[in-house]
Protein backbone atom coordinates (compact mmCIF):
# COMPACT_ATOMS: atom_id res chain seq x y z
CA UNK A 1 0.00 0.00 0.00
CA UNK A 2 1.67 3.39 -0.81
CA UNK A 3 1.90 6.49 1.36
CA UNK A 4 -0.80 8.45 0.14
CA UNK A 5 -3.20 5.65 -0.02
CA UNK A 6 -2.39 5.05 4.31
CA UNK A 7 -3.12 8.30 4.79
CA UNK A 8 -6.88 8.67 2.79
CA UNK A 9 -7.46 5.47 4.85
CA UNK A 10 -6.19 6.86 8.30
CA UNK A 11 -8.12 10.18 7.44
CA UNK A 12 -5.37 12.34 7.23
CA UNK A 13 -5.92 13.41 3.57
CA UNK A 14 -9.46 14.85 2.67
CA UNK A 15 -10.75 14.17 -0.73
CA UNK A 16 -12.30 17.10 -2.37
CA UNK A 17 -15.84 15.82 -3.25
CA UNK A 18 -16.72 15.26 -7.03
CA UNK A 19 -17.75 18.30 -9.22
CA UNK A 20 -21.52 18.46 -8.88
CA UNK A 21 -23.38 17.73 -12.42
CA UNK A 22 -25.96 19.95 -14.15
CA UNK A 23 -28.77 17.09 -13.39
CA UNK A 24 -27.36 16.89 -9.87
CA UNK A 25 -27.82 20.51 -9.58
CA UNK A 26 -30.84 20.26 -11.42
CA UNK A 27 -32.46 17.48 -9.20
CA UNK A 28 -31.52 19.49 -5.74
CA UNK A 29 -33.65 22.42 -6.80
CA UNK A 30 -36.54 19.94 -7.50
CA UNK A 31 -36.42 18.29 -4.85
CA UNK A 32 -36.00 21.37 -2.58
CA UNK A 33 -39.18 22.47 -4.10
CA UNK A 34 -40.74 19.53 -3.44
CA UNK A 35 -40.16 19.61 0.43
CA UNK A 36 -41.45 23.09 0.29
CA UNK A 37 -44.69 21.36 -1.61
CA UNK A 38 -44.95 18.72 1.07
CA UNK A 39 -44.62 20.73 4.31
CA UNK A 40 -47.63 22.73 3.30
CA UNK A 41 -49.34 19.87 2.05
CA UNK A 42 -52.39 21.08 4.33
CA UNK A 43 -52.50 24.74 2.58
CA UNK A 44 -52.24 23.23 -0.42
CA UNK A 45 -55.19 20.93 -0.15
CA UNK A 46 -57.21 23.51 1.21
CA UNK A 47 -56.23 25.74 -1.77
CA UNK A 48 -56.91 22.91 -4.56
CA UNK A 49 -60.01 21.68 -3.11
CA UNK A 50 -61.99 24.70 -1.93
CA UNK A 51 -62.92 26.20 -5.98
CA UNK A 52 -63.49 22.50 -7.60
CA UNK A 53 -65.51 21.16 -4.81
CA UNK A 54 -67.58 24.40 -4.44
CA UNK A 55 -67.77 24.32 -8.45
CA UNK A 56 -69.54 20.73 -8.28
CA UNK A 57 -71.04 21.05 -5.11
CA UNK A 58 -72.95 24.08 -6.49
CA UNK A 59 -73.28 22.87 -10.00
CA UNK A 60 -74.35 19.31 -10.04
CA UNK A 61 -75.45 18.65 -6.40
CA UNK A 62 -77.10 22.05 -5.83
CA UNK A 63 -78.72 23.27 -8.71
CA UNK A 64 -80.38 19.46 -9.73
CA UNK A 65 -81.60 19.07 -6.09
CA UNK A 66 -83.66 22.40 -6.58
CA UNK A 67 -84.71 22.12 -10.00
CA UNK A 68 -82.66 24.39 -11.38
CA UNK A 69 -80.08 22.55 -13.28
CA UNK A 70 -78.25 23.60 -16.31
CA UNK A 71 -79.84 22.19 -19.80
CA UNK A 72 -82.67 21.24 -17.64
CA UNK A 73 -83.75 17.92 -14.95
CA UNK A 74 -83.52 15.68 -18.27
CA UNK A 75 -79.89 16.44 -19.04
CA UNK A 76 -78.16 17.62 -15.66
CA UNK A 77 -76.46 14.05 -15.91
CA UNK A 78 -74.81 15.31 -19.33
CA UNK A 79 -74.10 18.73 -18.00
CA UNK A 80 -72.29 16.86 -14.79
CA UNK A 81 -70.37 14.69 -17.09
CA UNK A 82 -69.09 17.76 -19.16
CA UNK A 83 -68.13 19.57 -16.25
CA UNK A 84 -66.01 17.37 -14.25
CA UNK A 85 -63.27 17.66 -17.12
CA UNK A 86 -63.59 21.09 -17.15
CA UNK A 87 -62.87 21.34 -13.15
CA UNK A 88 -60.08 19.22 -13.50
CA UNK A 89 -58.79 21.51 -16.21
CA UNK A 90 -59.26 24.43 -14.49
CA UNK A 91 -57.61 23.01 -11.13
CA UNK A 92 -54.76 21.97 -12.93
CA UNK A 93 -54.24 25.53 -14.89
CA UNK A 94 -54.70 27.52 -11.52
CA UNK A 95 -52.48 25.71 -9.80
CA UNK A 96 -49.54 25.30 -11.85
CA UNK A 97 -50.37 28.77 -12.66
CA UNK A 98 -50.35 30.20 -8.87
CA UNK A 99 -47.31 27.19 -7.58
CA UNK A 100 -44.80 29.30 -10.73
CA UNK A 101 -45.97 32.66 -9.64
CA UNK A 102 -46.32 32.69 -6.21
CA UNK A 103 -42.80 31.04 -5.95
CA UNK A 104 -41.34 34.38 -8.01
CA UNK A 105 -43.23 36.88 -5.86
CA UNK A 106 -41.36 35.37 -3.06
CA UNK A 107 -37.96 34.86 -4.29
CA UNK A 108 -38.00 37.97 -6.85
CA UNK A 109 -39.25 40.18 -3.45
CA UNK A 110 -37.30 42.00 -1.41
CA UNK A 111 -35.13 38.79 0.07
CA UNK A 112 -33.74 37.93 -3.40
CA UNK A 113 -33.61 34.39 -2.73
CA UNK A 114 -33.57 34.30 -6.35
CA UNK A 115 -30.00 35.12 -6.38
CA UNK A 116 -29.52 31.42 -4.55
CA UNK A 117 -30.92 29.76 -6.82
CA UNK A 118 -29.28 31.02 -9.70
CA UNK A 119 -25.67 30.33 -8.28
CA UNK A 120 -26.20 26.57 -8.56
CA UNK A 121 -24.37 24.71 -11.32
CA UNK A 122 -27.11 25.24 -13.95
CA UNK A 123 -27.36 27.56 -16.70
CA UNK A 124 -29.93 30.31 -15.60
CA UNK A 125 -32.47 29.00 -18.45
CA UNK A 126 -32.43 25.57 -16.58
CA UNK A 127 -33.66 27.25 -13.24
CA UNK A 128 -36.53 27.90 -14.87
CA UNK A 129 -37.01 25.11 -16.18
CA UNK A 130 -36.74 23.24 -12.91
CA UNK A 131 -39.29 25.95 -11.60
CA UNK A 132 -41.75 25.04 -14.47
CA UNK A 133 -41.41 21.22 -13.72
CA UNK A 134 -41.89 21.64 -9.58
CA UNK A 135 -45.29 23.18 -11.08
CA UNK A 136 -46.43 21.03 -13.79
CA UNK A 137 -45.85 18.04 -10.11
CA UNK A 138 -48.15 20.21 -8.39
CA UNK A 139 -50.58 21.19 -11.36
CA UNK A 140 -51.04 17.43 -11.90
CA UNK A 141 -51.69 16.68 -7.98
CA UNK A 142 -54.39 19.39 -8.13
CA UNK A 143 -55.89 17.33 -10.85
CA UNK A 144 -55.88 14.55 -9.59
CA UNK A 145 -58.24 15.86 -6.06
CA UNK A 146 -60.69 16.58 -8.25
CA UNK A 147 -62.04 13.20 -9.04
CA UNK A 148 -62.36 11.83 -5.83
CA UNK A 149 -64.74 14.55 -5.50
CA UNK A 150 -66.42 13.78 -9.05
CA UNK A 151 -67.13 10.93 -7.87
CA UNK A 152 -68.80 11.58 -4.39
CA UNK A 153 -70.58 14.92 -4.37
CA UNK A 154 -72.84 15.10 -7.35
CA UNK A 155 -76.27 14.05 -7.67
CA UNK A 156 -76.47 12.84 -11.02
CA UNK A 157 -74.39 10.27 -12.60
CA UNK A 158 -70.73 10.85 -14.18
CA UNK A 159 -70.34 9.21 -16.92
CA UNK A 160 -66.34 9.08 -17.48
CA UNK A 161 -64.52 7.04 -19.83
CA UNK A 162 -61.19 7.39 -19.86
CA UNK A 163 -58.85 6.82 -22.11
CA UNK A 164 -55.86 6.30 -20.37
CA UNK A 165 -52.73 6.86 -22.50
CA UNK A 166 -54.50 9.89 -23.95
CA UNK A 167 -55.11 11.27 -20.88
CA UNK A 168 -51.53 10.92 -19.55
CA UNK A 169 -50.54 12.51 -22.63
CA UNK A 170 -52.59 15.51 -22.23
CA UNK A 171 -52.34 15.81 -18.66
CA UNK A 172 -49.06 16.25 -18.85
CA UNK A 173 -49.06 19.14 -21.64
CA UNK A 174 -52.21 20.29 -19.49
CA UNK A 175 -49.37 20.94 -16.49
CA UNK A 176 -46.58 22.22 -18.10
CA UNK A 177 -48.63 24.83 -20.14
CA UNK A 178 -50.35 25.50 -17.01
CA UNK A 179 -46.57 26.16 -15.68
CA UNK A 180 -45.24 27.78 -18.34
CA UNK A 181 -48.31 30.83 -17.80
CA UNK A 182 -47.10 30.74 -14.43
CA UNK A 183 -43.09 31.48 -15.51
CA UNK A 184 -44.64 34.22 -17.65
CA UNK A 185 -46.62 36.06 -15.38
CA UNK A 186 -44.27 35.72 -12.86
CA UNK A 187 -41.26 37.18 -14.27
CA UNK A 188 -43.06 39.76 -16.58
CA UNK A 189 -45.37 41.24 -13.59
CA UNK A 190 -43.45 42.63 -10.98
CA UNK A 191 -44.41 40.88 -7.72
CA UNK A 192 -45.79 44.03 -6.69
CA UNK A 193 -48.06 43.85 -8.87
CA UNK A 194 -49.21 40.22 -9.09
CA UNK A 195 -52.81 40.51 -7.31
CA UNK A 196 -53.61 42.74 -9.53
CA UNK A 197 -52.44 40.51 -12.86
CA UNK A 198 -54.48 37.88 -11.40
CA UNK A 199 -57.80 40.27 -11.54
CA UNK A 200 -56.91 41.48 -14.99
CA UNK A 201 -55.63 38.45 -16.88
CA UNK A 202 -56.48 35.14 -14.60
CA UNK A 203 -59.92 35.83 -14.20
CA UNK A 204 -61.09 36.53 -17.82
CA UNK A 205 -58.82 33.49 -19.10
CA UNK A 206 -60.90 31.38 -16.74
CA UNK A 207 -64.30 32.18 -17.08
CA UNK A 208 -64.09 33.00 -21.08
CA UNK A 209 -62.82 29.30 -21.88
CA UNK A 210 -64.22 25.70 -22.05
CA UNK A 211 -64.70 25.04 -18.79
CA UNK A 212 -68.53 25.15 -18.13
CA UNK A 213 -69.42 24.64 -21.54
CA UNK A 214 -68.09 22.98 -24.89
CA UNK A 215 -66.13 25.28 -26.76
CA UNK A 216 -68.28 24.25 -29.75
CA UNK A 217 -71.16 25.37 -27.90
CA UNK A 218 -69.65 29.34 -29.16
CA UNK A 219 -70.87 28.33 -32.88
CA UNK A 220 -73.69 30.71 -31.64
CA UNK A 221 -71.01 33.43 -30.68
CA UNK A 222 -69.01 33.29 -34.10
CA UNK A 223 -66.60 36.28 -32.70
CA UNK A 224 -65.73 34.64 -29.03
CA UNK A 225 -65.67 31.20 -30.73
CA UNK A 226 -62.74 32.32 -32.61
CA UNK A 227 -61.15 34.46 -29.99
CA UNK A 228 -61.15 31.81 -27.24
CA UNK A 229 -58.77 29.69 -29.32
CA UNK A 230 -56.03 32.38 -28.07
CA UNK A 231 -56.71 30.78 -24.50
CA UNK A 232 -54.83 28.35 -23.27
CA UNK A 233 -57.41 26.82 -21.02
CA UNK A 234 -59.41 26.17 -23.90
CA UNK A 235 -57.21 23.41 -24.91
CA UNK A 236 -56.84 22.06 -21.49
CA UNK A 237 -60.56 21.77 -20.95
CA UNK A 238 -61.40 20.27 -24.49
CA UNK A 239 -58.15 17.72 -24.32
CA UNK A 240 -58.94 17.26 -20.73
CA UNK A 241 -62.78 16.49 -21.94
CA UNK A 242 -61.75 14.71 -25.39
CA UNK A 243 -59.96 12.10 -23.33
CA UNK A 244 -62.33 11.40 -20.41
CA UNK A 245 -65.61 11.42 -22.08
CA UNK A 246 -67.42 9.80 -25.15
CA UNK A 247 -70.14 11.41 -26.93
CA UNK A 248 -69.69 14.96 -25.55
CA UNK A 249 -68.81 17.30 -27.83
CA UNK A 250 -64.83 18.31 -28.01
CA UNK A 251 -62.18 19.73 -30.27
CA UNK A 252 -59.89 16.67 -31.72
CA UNK A 253 -57.55 15.48 -29.80
CA UNK A 254 -54.70 15.52 -31.97
CA UNK A 255 -55.18 19.04 -32.88
CA UNK A 256 -55.80 19.88 -28.84
CA UNK A 257 -52.41 18.52 -28.12
CA UNK A 258 -50.91 20.16 -31.03
CA UNK A 259 -51.82 23.86 -29.96
CA UNK A 260 -51.09 22.75 -26.12
CA UNK A 261 -47.19 21.92 -27.80
CA UNK A 262 -47.27 25.24 -29.56
CA UNK A 263 -48.22 27.31 -26.74
CA UNK A 264 -45.48 25.54 -23.77
CA UNK A 265 -42.91 26.24 -26.75
CA UNK A 266 -43.85 30.06 -27.26
CA UNK A 267 -44.76 31.00 -23.24
CA UNK A 268 -41.92 28.98 -22.27
CA UNK A 269 -39.50 31.01 -24.47
CA UNK A 270 -41.17 34.25 -23.62
CA UNK A 271 -40.77 32.98 -19.90
CA UNK A 272 -37.08 32.03 -19.67
CA UNK A 273 -36.34 34.93 -21.78
CA UNK A 274 -38.04 37.07 -18.94
CA UNK A 275 -36.67 35.15 -16.01
CA UNK A 276 -33.04 35.62 -17.66
CA UNK A 277 -33.56 39.66 -18.01
CA UNK A 278 -35.17 39.26 -14.16
CA UNK A 279 -32.09 37.87 -12.91
CA UNK A 280 -29.61 40.12 -14.97
CA UNK A 281 -31.40 43.00 -13.51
Amino acid sequence: MTTDAVLRESGAVWDPPAQPTAFAAFRALLLRDLRVFRRDWVAFLVGSLMQPLLLVFVFTYVLPKVGLAVGGADRAGEFSTLLVAGVVGLSMFMQGLQAVTIRFAIEFGYTREIEDRVMAPLPVWAVAVEKVVAGALQALAAGAVVFPIAAVVPATAIHLHPNVPALVAVGLLAAFLSAVVGLVVGTLVDPDHIQLAFGAIVLPVTFLSAVYYPWAALTAIPWLKYLALANPLVYISEGLRGTLTAGVPHMNVWLVAAAMSGFILAFGAVGIQGFRRRVID
